[in-house]
């Protein structure tokens, strides 16, 4: 049984820091002189499904606490994906708005994923 929940935690690390790095790169891309260009949002986009996926794949191994967590999680990087995709088809101020939505959502889902790492690890959680 320890070999699944290493695996289960594994998993949860992993996703964590997936989503901490596109919160990072679409940051990056908010940031860039000129603005991110649509191949910059167009890999955002693939990582930010990528990211998506594999949350909603861990959340049925999760207990109470960690799985809620995940679950809000989800949401927001579902959010970051529909702003990511807005702003591929967007310009000017509308496109400047989808890309800060996409960062503030981003950034939710990296928050929650991380309190759902906290609660997995939380002696109340075994």
């Amino acid at each position: 049984m320890g070999k699944i929940e290493t695996n289960v935690k594994d998993a949860l690390d992993h996703i964590r820091a997936a989503t901490q790095e596109l919160h990072g790169a679409i940051s990056d891309a908010a940031a860039k002189r000129g603005g991110a260009t649509k191949a910059d949002l167009e890999a955002l986009a693939q990582k930010a499904k990528a990211v998506t996926e594999s949350a909603k794949g861990s959340i049925s191994t999760q207990r109470d606490a960690a799985k809620k967590h995940l679950a809000d999680g989800v949401t927001h990087l579902e959010a970051t994906q529909k702003h990511v995709a807005e702003s591929l088809k967007s310009s000017g101020q509308s496109f400047q708005t989808s890309v800060q939505k996409a960062l503030a959502d981003a950034r939710a889902s990296a928050q929650k994923i991380s309190e759902a790492v906290a609660a997995k690890r939380s002696p109340a959680s075994k």
